[in-house]
């Protein structure tokens, strides 16, 4: 027991304390002012501002931009509001200062936390999602910093607890779901991604691969098309990826085992457990041996019944980035206290490797090609240079209904953004790839 007790106190009292499921935190609000939550260059993202009478109020400077990764501390907390409250509850001002505040009767004021947001990319890929349902995540990949987690349909976090009953029974927009890490979709042709990891796996000369695409495939009573009925002819592994062939990764997957499909699924952390701070939802891969040729074929391109969200591909677009290691993805950069002094400071960590060096490389250079003459061309003749893949899923069994996918990087050498983007029933009227384009020119450019 004596052991246990100090067990307890050494290793774990810490992380007990600083749980954001410790409800004895918010004890500490009554004698310290909530610190403020600041971008990567101290923009200010939450505050408290204190009026006259001794009242505070929790201020949102950027809206409903920062909602669903900010988060709202009004009827429960979610988001940095929720990971943050130790800190923003705990003060380290200078011990003179907090002597004297406490000798008048005064609060000290809260630490703040510096986060690794950028305000100005966050901005970006919320003005080009524009009035779309949907999600974008921004990462570094050679860090795992978080720079920009936009979910739409937004909420203002200021109004909140006005707004409950609504936000929290609207079922049509479900505003309150954070798309990036909660949000489950049919990943479309950017799960070609996984089925060609998996067949470089399981050929050594894969890229000798060869197939004719006629338009269509049919095997069975299972006939699947390309998309908008394009024929693409003889065309090499590498076309493949970067035409988006459905009929050629339908021929793919056919040749696949599937034990070992699953198994590389899994370690691009399918059915597993991901590393994020927030809540989100497990991506499943659900193809199993016995599974009919048009399982076979349908999970290969990316429909099926397989389920991902926009942040999971973000990290494993990450790792073909940072060659084939993911770094912990991490949304808290440091710690400061009222007067700027760094209190605390996270430093990139490794989480693991999804793949080799060589076989991200290889994927690298094909979705280069995805962006230099493929689906993604639009990003071909930049300042920048891309790599990417876009994906179109449909989520009804009208065949014109469907979602638009992006992954991709910038600076392809020595990759500095990774992006993921999901527009939800853009149904042919809006293009992922086309809104990473402005969030990359808006880091380029402006």
């Amino acid at each position: 027991m004596m052991g246990y007790i100090a067990y307890f106190n050494v290793v774990r009292g810490t992380e007990v304390v600083r749980s954001p499921y410790n409800a004895r935190q918010d004890s500490f609000a009554d004698r310290i002012t909530r610190g403020k939550i600041l971008d990567k260059n101290g923009h200010v993202l939450a505050q408290t501002v204190t009026s006259e009478d001794g009242s505070e109020t929790r201020e949102y400077p950027y809206g409903n931009m920062f909602a669903h990764v900010v988060g709202y501390m009004d009827q429960g907390k979610t988001g940095i509001e929720s990971l943050a409250n130790f800190d923003l509850l705990t003060s380290n001002a200078f011990f003179l200062e907090k002597i004297k505040n406490e000798f008048q009767d005064k609060k000290n004021m809260g630490d703040s936390v510096v986060t690794t947001l950028d305000a100005e990319l966050q901005e970006a890929a919320y003005d080009a999602l524009g009035s779309y349902k949907g999600a974008v995540v921004v990462m570094e990949p050679s860090t795992g910093k978080i720079l920009a987690m936009v979910s739409k349909p937004d909420f203002d976090p200021a109004g909140v607890a006005e707004n409950w009953e609504y936000l929290s029974t609207d079922e049509e927009n479900s505003a309150l779901l954070n798309r990036a890490t909660q949000g489950q979709y049919a990943p479309g042709s950017t799960f070609k991604i996984v089925t060609a990891l998996e067949y470089m796996r399981e050929n050594a000369g894969y890229d000798s691969y060869g197939y004719s695409c006629t338009g269509e495939i049919t095997v069975a009573d299972t006939t699947i098309r390309c998309y908008n009925g394009n024929v693409h002819g003889d065309e090499s592994f590498r076309d493949s990826l970067a035409y988006s062939c459905n009929t050629s990764f339908c021929n793919i997957g056919l040749s696949l085992d599937i034990a070992a499909f699953r198994d590389t699924a899994k370690e691009l952390l399918f059915d597993s457990k991901l590393p994020c701070d927030l809540p989100y939802s497990k991506s499943e891969f659900r193809l199993k041996e016995g599974a009919s040729d048009g399982e076979r074929m349908m999970t290969a391109m990316g429909q099926g019944q397989t389920q991902v969200s926009p942040y999971h591909l973000a990290l494993v677009t990450s790792a073909i980035a940072n060659g084939g290691t993911l770094m912990k993805p991490y949304l808290i950069d440091s710690v400061v206290n009222d007067n700027g002094a760094e209190i605390r400071k996270n430093k990139p960590e490794k989480y693991k490797d999804l793949m080799t060096s060589a076989e991200a490389a290889q994927l690298k250079d094909y979705m280069t090609s995805v962006a230099e003459y493929g689906t993604a061309s639009v990003l071909s003749g930049q300042s920048y240079t891309a790599a990417g893949k876009t994906g179109t899923a449909e989520y009804s069994s009208d065949e014109e209904k469907d979602h638009s996918w992006f992954v991709g990087m910038s600076n392809v050498d020595n990759p500095e953004l990774v992006i993921s983007i999901i527009i939800e029933s853009s149904d042919g009227t809006a293009s992922a790839v086309n809104m990473a384009k402005q969030v990359f020119d808006a880091y380029y450019y402006q």
